[in-house]
């Protein structure tokens, strides 16, 4: 058999099915669920999942309706994030249509070194805090990767604190990273979802704390 056969086979032996858990939440999502678990698969090649997070939203801009999903996996040495979303079509304002001889899905992986993951924030949005019950941390977080692929720069004037002043300070500015930010909601994604996040989120922390 030639290079092209060996090739082939070390594709196929490396190919394993995703864990049911994770095939189930992405069908759950129901956003053209074979093409997204086929884009994970892929871009997970073959390592052990740890752990996952599904999300799907559909948000509505300019008149405009788009509908997402990303899915997180982590592996023992890589975070993997795969993201689909609805393609532009010419009709901006017009919902999806899977139907339209012009729909189109964007797929996109990115596989991220765990040693690379420089942070994992989650903000708690809890309400009525005077009634907190302890262990519960809210109905609502958001969860924040930072990996350094998207940098963000603020710059502005520097001062020196006296209103009064006129001189030439400069410019001060701040680097901060948020390559992906995910809000998942109780009310909205549901109390397991939620869980799940959370969950992720410890695993991810204590994996790049290592």
């Amino acid at each position: 058999m030639g290079p092209m056969g060996n090739t082939a086979d070390q594709v196929t032996k490396q190919r394993r099915p995703l864990p049911s858990a994770l095939t189930k939440d992405i069908e759950r999502a129901g956003y053209y669920p074979a093409l997204v678990a086929d884009v994970v698969e892929s871009a997970v090649a073959g390592d052990e999942i740890v752990s996952h997070l599904v999300h799907q939203e559909t948000t509505f801009d300019h008149d405009s309706v788009r509908r997402h999903i990303t899915v997180l996996a982590l592996t023992p040495t890589r975070l993997v994030v795969a993201h689909a979303d609805d393609h532009s079509s010419e009709d901006e304002g017009a919902p999806p249509d899977d139907s339209a001889p012009g729909a189109t899905v964007t797929a996109t992986s990115e596989c991220v070194p765990l040693s690379a993951v420089r942070g994992v924030m989650l903000t708690h949005v809890v309400t009525s805090p005077a009634t907190y019950v302890p262990g519960s941390l809210g109905r609502e977080l958001t969860l924040t990767l930072g990996w350094g692929a998207v940098s963000r720069v603020d710059v502005m004037p520097a001062t020196c604190g006296d209103p009064s002043c006129e001189a030439d300070h400069g410019f001060e500015g701040t680097i901060a990273t948020d390559d992906i930010g995910l809000r998942i909601s109780a009310d909205a994604d549901g109390t397991p979802a939620l869980e799940q996040a959370m969950a992720f989120a410890r695993t991810l922390s204590a994996a790049i704390g290592h």
